[in-house]
């Protein structure tokens, strides 16, 4: 595993995937899916830069107005990509700030990427319910309760397989960026279970079918 890790070869082979991914994922969205809203676009996009293939087969499955029909599960993948979208930013920055840049004891990696994606992810669901005009009393409260498990159990684990697989590994070090990548998608794995549970218990509604948005304008 330690080999694999390490291996250049597979670092390039991840980026020659995972660019064409993310440029198919763009253009779809802008010519195919323009009337997502503006926020499920960055969403989509980050999903998909985050874990290439299997980023967009999510998308593919339960993000475009083509999908054949809509459900728990579909809702929970979107739910999913939203919550994954804000914590990766803020498990990418916490990483390499606390151990690539500052080389930080682990529990303090550990603590640090945690803070920085819950915050990161609770604000990508806060912003749009203030926004659509919710008290900002109700808003926090509401995001409290609907992301905080999946936020959760979505950063022990990535930041566990990150830590795990990273070990003492720099910036400048392959394996660095390969724990990393593998970290981001089990934290995805992971949290999407919780979400199916959260929507089917009622605590999160699951973003919307993108065959009922109406952004047409883009």
């Amino acid at each position: 595993m330690t080999e694999l890790l390490e291996s250049q070869r597979l670092l390039t082979l991840w980026l020659l995937v995972m660019v064409p991914c993310l440029a198919w994922t763009v253009w779809d969205l802008r010519v195919r899916n323009a009337h997502l809203m503006p926020l499920m676009k960055v969403v989509w996009a980050l999903t998909v830069l985050y874990s290439g293939p299997f980023g967009l087969m999510i998308y593919r499955w339960s993000g475009r107005k083509k999908i054949a029909s809509d459900g728990l599960w579909r809702r929970a993948a979107r739910s999913v990509a939203h919550c994954y979208s804000g914590c990766g930013m803020g498990e990418i920055a916490g990483v390499v700030l606390a151990a690539g840049v500052l080389s930080l004891a682990t529990h303090w990696v550990a603590v640090t990427t945690f803070c920085l994606a819950y915050v990161a992810g609770f604000a990508l669901t806060v912003g749009p319910l203030m926004q659509g005009g919710m008290a900002a009393s109700q808003a926090f409260k509401d995001a409290a309760l609907a992301e905080t498990p999946s936020i959760t159990v979505m950063e022990v684990t990535a930041i566990g397989v990150s830590i795990w697989a990273g070990g003492d590994a720099g910036l400048g070090d392959v394996r660095f960026w390969t724990a990393l990548i593998l970290s981001l998608s089990c934290g995805l794995l992971a949290a999407y279970p919780v979400n199916v549970a959260l929507i089917r218990f009622g605590v999160k509604e699951g973003m919307m079918d993108p065959r009922n948005t109406g952004h047409d304008h883009g």
